[in-house]
């Protein structure tokens, strides 16, 4: 029996001013703020959440991760396991990772 090592996965998003990066299943998610500002937003979680250059956010618990870009930024995102796909829409037209450009009012 061989058993194959742990990989964690990392990878490097550019997001232009408001737009808006989803993370299905947060827990276990790292987020990093390497350029500009970034807003997160948890479902059922009333903080708001703020990362400059340099900052990061662990998930803890199984929830989306909304990453707004307030300013021109870059993140990296580790540890990001896709969620399992809805049983009601076709495969070919999921995806678990959704970039969309928003107007976004941090009021």
């Amino acid at each position: 029996m061989s058993t194959q090592p742990i990989t964690s996965s990392r990878f490097h998003i550019t997001l232009p001013t408001r737009t808006v990066f989803a993370v299905p299943d947060g827990a276990g998610v790292g987020i990093e703020c390497r350029s500009g500002t970034v807003w997160l937003t948890l479902d059922r979680d009333p903080r708001d959440i703020v990362l400059e250059a340099g900052e990061r956010f662990d998930g803890t618990e199984h929830r989306r991760i909304l990453v707004s870009a307030l300013t021109s930024s870059c993140i990296t995102v580790s540890d990001a396991q896709p969620a399992a796909m809805p049983l009601s829409q076709p495969a070919r037209a999921w995806s678990p990772w959704r970039l969309r450009p928003h107007g976004l009012s941090p009021a």
